[in-house]
């Protein structure tokens, strides 16, 4: 073997040997997405169970939202509850979804429309807003461990 083919090896070998540690991007990419497909379904059911697949289920998650902010699953948990007394019907719809993964961690961006209707008089609920997701790799896979919603961005007319 010559020098060249030895370097070409070395480097192919630290190559996949990084890739091993790091994993495969395109593949966590596509867990994550589906993490957003579970998250958009366990809203839209009121299901904390399938929640408890998409969120980390630790005491250091963290959820800020327009009615304040959720520290560990369980306040987490009580979101979904909250939506499935408060609402019927619900519907979220995720749109423009980009995800960065970064080694074990990872970031998601996307826009969201919601409908419902309300629990108390059946009233129609429509509302449009943007989020932000963390996920972190854990031994279940891909987990969310924070989120953070707001409405739609404000211009200046």
């Amino acid at each position: 073997m010559n020098l060249r083919s030895l370097a070409a090896a070395g480097a192919l070998l630290a190559l996949v040997s990084c890739n091993a540690r790091e994993g495969d991007p395109k593949a966590a990419e596509k867990a994550i997405r589906e993490q957003v497909r579970r998250y958009t379904a366990a809203l839209d059911a009121a299901d904390t169970n399938l929640a408890s697949q998409v969120w980390d289920t630790a005491p250091d998650v963290s959820f800020i939202h327009p009615g304040g902010h959720a520290h560990g699953w369980e306040e987490v948990k009580g979101i979904y509850q909250y939506f499935g007394s408060a609402f019927s019907d619900r519907k979220l719809v995720a749109r423009d979804i980009a995800v960065h993964v970064n080694g074990n961690t990872a970031w998601v961006e996307f826009y969201w429309h919601y409908t419902a209707k309300q629990a108390k008089d059946g009233a129609s609920v429509e509302t449009d807003g943007r989020e932000s997701q963390v996920y972190r790799k854990t031994t279940a896979g891909w987990r969310m461990a924070h989120g953070h919603y707001s409405g739609p961005a404000m211009t200046s007319q």
